[in-house]
Formats: structure tokens, C-alpha cells, sequence
């Protein structure tokens, strides 16, 4: 049997997969930890979120994704793996109800990629890769068989806690000894001016509300001011202001529309001390003033 007739195999278990846990259109946080499904019955456009470190594998249709400076176009059985937190926006270009967009994401563990790195060494000889946090490529046989087991351990819950970590284990390795694992091994060697900047990134992630202090910021990673500035633009797309404003105003949206939380309110929990500063910046990002981008978004 050749590897195109067994993906072809594959390609239909998936989707029977897909399908029995996303009946109708929706985004699921599965019982597998890091695990989500999603599908889509129409087209969609300008969709804005803030990817993390993950593999995205599409089962069926096609999506356009803006990730920093990056563009990734992929469509069936093509995977998207990101190696640093990255804003971006997404694209569904191709889906209907008769032919729905299907696809599952697993959150990549930087643990996990260390520990791997250090029991093969063959895997670090491969190279650090060219510097894109963004890879787009064919997932092979292996990597396929391992996301069909996964979705498959869904049906049994009892097994998850034991089988689950294994498998995701097996999914990272592929993602390491593969093209994609390119980016996943630069933003993991420790050293690397990458490795520093992908720290830097994790650090405002978690305190994007707070001040941001460059100098502090690239002080903490070793690295000079305007080196440690150069290198976040190049890797990014965006200065570590900019990228702190994405934060913010993604993570002020998300508290508007999935928390119900005023203008007002969901400003100053991301950091703003300017009501009318938020309001300009928001509508800069999204195209309209905050009360105005929400009425339009739920309904």
C-alpha cells in the first residue's frame, strides 16, 4: 500500500472522527488537554486571535492564516505548526454544509520538546532552521496515524489519563524530525538569540497588563536594548510595543464578547489608564469603536 492510498484512508477515518464530535458548527476544547476541534459550515473572514505555540492539522477545506508577517495558505491533510506566540487572523476560504471545514490543534509543550531534544541527539543535529516561526508542510504517515489515535481515545475517557500523554509525546517528536520541527528546534535551543526572544514573548504574555520596560524586558534575556529590539521585530513582525497593544486589545475582546464586560471594565483589566486611548486604539485594530465592534460581532 503506498502512503497516498493509506492517507487516503486516514483522511476518511479523521473526518468520520471529526464529524461525530462536531455534529454542528462549533469549536470544541476536548477532554484531551490541549486537544481542540473545530468546524465551520461557511466561509469566514478577518477572524483575529493569538496563536500559541501548537500543530494545526486541516482534515477538510481550506484556511489562510496572517500570523505576524507570515502568511500560511493549507488545505486537506497539511498542518501549520507555530513555534512562539504569535497575534494573527485566519481565514476559512472553503467550507459548506455539505462539506463543512474540519480541523484539530494540539498545544505544543516546551518541556516536552526539551526533553526530546535532549534524548535524540540526531534531532538537534537537523539544524536550527531559517528563523520562521511559522511552518507550513504535508503531514506525513506517522504524524496522521498519531493524530487519528488521539481523536480516536475521545471514545474511551477512562484511557486518556495514561495513553493521552504518550500520544501527544509521539506527535511532537514527529513535529521535531520532520520539516516542521524547524522552527519548533530554533525557538527551543537554549542560547539561541531566538530562544531569548521567545522567552521575552512568554514573559509579556503573562504580564501584558502591566507597564512594559524594554530596557528591563531585554535585560532579563540577556540581550542589549536595540539588539533584543531588532531581533523581536524580526521574529514577530511587530516591536514589543506593538505586540503588547495586540495582546491587550485581543485579550479586551475576548472579555467584551465572551464575558460580557463593558468598554470600560475590559480596558482597565488589560492595563489601559485611558478610556478614550483604548477607544482609539481599538478602532484602529478592529475597525470600530468598542460598544459599536461588539454589537456587530454578537449578533
Amino acid at each position: 500500500m503506498t502512503e497516498s492510498t493509506s492517507n487516503g484512508g486516514i483522511h476518511e477515518v479523521l473526518k468520520a472522527g471529526l464529524l461525530q464530535w462536531l455534529p454542528a458548527p462549533s469549536r470544541l476544547e476536548t477532554a484531551i488537554e490541549g486537544l481542540t476541534l473545530s468546524r465551520y459550515d461557511e466561509e469566514v473572514s478577518a477572524v483575529r486571535c493569538f496563536y500559541t505555540p501548537m500543530v494545526a492539522l486541516v482534515v477538510q477545506g481550506f484556511k489562510r492564516s496572517m500570523i505576524g508577517d507570515y502568511e500560511a495558505n493549507y488545505g486537506d491533510l497539511h498542518c501549520m505548526t507555530v513555534g512562539i506566540d504569535m497575534p494573527g487572523v485566519f481565514h476559512i476560504t472553503k467550507a459548506s454544509p455539505q462539506s463543512p471545514f474540519l480541523s484539530l490543534s494540539v498545544k505544543l509543550d516546551r518541556r516536552i520538546i526539551a526533553r526530546l531534544m535532549t534524548q535524540d541527539p540526531s534531532i538537534v543535529a537537523a539544524g536550527e532552521g531559517d528563523g520562521n516561526p511559522v511552518v507550513v508542510d504535508e503531514a506525513g504517515g506517522d504524524l496522521l496515524q498519531a493524530f487519528v489515535r488521539l481523536v480516536a481515545l475521545l471514545d474511551t475517557p477512562s484511557r486518556i489519563p495514561v495513553l493521552a500523554p504518550m500520544i501527544l509525546r509521539e506527535i511532537h517528536y514527529y513535529l521535531l524530525c520532520g520539516n516542521q520541527g524547524k522552527c519548533l528546534r530554533l525557538f527551543n535551543t537554549t542560547g539561541t538569540q531566538a530562544n531569548r526572544i521567545a522567552e521575552a514573548i512568554s514573559r509579556l504574555r503573562k504580564q501584558y497588563a502591566e507597564p512594559l520596560n524594554m530596557e528591563d524586558l531585554a535585560r532579563r534575556v540577556n540581550m542589549a536594548p536595540s539588539t533584543f529590539n531588532r531581533h523581536f521585530k524580526q521574529v514577530t513582525g511587530l516591536s514589543p510595543l506593538q505586540f503588547q497593544k495586540r495582546l491587550r486589545l485581543y485579550e479586551a475582546e475576548r472579555l467584551m464578547l465572551m464575558e460580557g464586560k463593558d468598554a470600560g471594565a475590559a480596558a482597565l483589566m488589560v492595563g489601559y489608564e485611558s478610556a478614550s486611548q483604548f477607544n482609539r486604539e481599538y478602532k484602529r485594530r478592529f475597525g470600530a469603536p468598542p460598544r459599536r465592534d461588539m454589537t456587530k460581532k454578537r449578533s
